[in-house]
């Protein structure tokens, strides 16, 4: 399956720490940039950060209950490998990250089984990502 990259630009409130969250958390490759905004290499996909000046409430946001857990919406991520996913989770691990909901498995043993993990950027931006070890499964019902 071949894919083409997508482009998400997202509001910040504090456009410093959200590149710092995005580079230095993330890895993230950062691309083109003015005062206001900042490109990154999200994964292969095209992520821009806004500044905007409203402070979204994470106490205030939406959730959905989903295999035992309230998952925030809305949220954006990236579907990675199994072992991309693995060393991810790590990172955020080794750098103190607080989660939303800790990296887990699940629907363990039914269709669409996967790895998931859920975080916040410094700014209320809701993520996630996940992993298939089939990746056939990810569209499966």
């Amino acid at each position: 399956m071949t894919l083409s990259p997508f482009h998400l630009a997202i509001p910040v409130h504090n456009l410093a720490a959200a590149r710092r969250f995005y580079g230095e958390v993330f890895g993230c490759a950062e691309g083109r940039s003015s005062e206001h905004w900042v490109d990154f290499d999200f994964f292969g996909h095209q992520l821009v950060i806004h500044e905007h000046p409203i402070t979204p409430s994470q106490e205030q946001a939406h959730t959905n209950a989903v295999d035992g857990h309230d998952v925030p919406v809305p949220h954006f991520g990236v579907v990675l490998d199994w072992e991309a996913w693995e060393r991810l989770a790590n990172r955020l691990r080794e750098r103190g990250t607080r989660f939303v909901i800790e990296p887990y498995v699940r629907f363990q043993g039914e269709v669409g089984e996967q790895a998931t993990m859920f975080l916040y950027d410094p700014c209320g931006n809701a993520l996630e990502f996940k992993a298939f070890k089939d990746i056939g499964q990810l569209f499966a019902r």
